[in-house]
């Protein structure tokens, strides 16, 4: 079986049109040096100095890979670039969270709790212009699952948000060593490098 191609986080972002297109990739070329130096996680996930860059091009180079086998065997009620959209923010306030003192990594004030970090990213897509529709805020909103708005009477999450949240499973519990640091077996993928 072909292994699938492996995007770089620049080329990536091309495929989100318009001015959401625009918004994501001005965010990247006012914060790289910033999103290349953070770690993805303070322990679970892309621990490492730049895994949080290297987590969202990896989950989106999943994305990418579950989408087209997915809507191979059913149509999806939604276009790839929404569920790239949503993957590439969905951790947007990361680079913005963490600050490393006594050596280790520690919340900085404001961005704590898991509301403080929405009303961050919100903010942020506001600064930079981008406007979600209702599908994509569900989707923003569930990526990292339900959690305590499940319900067992109606779906919380909808089709887009139960993509990006596979795709972010695989990414933190799957290859969460990933892309590896040398050899990495998924051709074209490795860490960021220039930070």
């Amino acid at each position: 079986m072909m292994k699938p191609r492996y995007y770089s986080l620049d080329r990536l972002l091309v495929f989100i049109p318009g001015a959401n297109g625009v918004g994501c990739r001005q965010i990247l070329a006012d914060h790289r040096k910033l999103m290349q130096t953070v770690q993805g996680s303070t322990n679970n996930h892309q621990n490492w100095l730049g895994g949080y860059f290297d987590h969202v091009q990896e989950i989106m180079n999943i994305v990418v890979m579950l989408y087209w086998v997915l809507s191979a065997a059913r149509p999806l009620p939604f276009l790839l670039s929404d569920a790239l959209l949503i993957v590439y923010l969905h951790d947007l306030e990361k680079p913005w969270k963490y600050e490393f003192r006594d050596g280790q990594l520690h919340h900085r004030p404001g961005v704590e709790t898991k509301q403080q970090a929405h009303e961050f990213r919100m903010a942020k897509l506001a600064e930079y212009g981008i406007t979600l529709t209702p599908m994509q805020l569900n989707a923003l909103k569930y990526v990292e699952g339900e959690l305590a708005d499940y319900s067992p009477r109606h779906r919380v999450m909808n089709e887009l948000a139960a993509l990006c949240h596979m795709a972010d499973v695989a990414s933190a519990r799957i290859w969460f060593d990933c892309p590896k640091e040398l050899n990495d077996p998924w051709e074209g993928a490795s860490r960021v490098r220039d930070c």
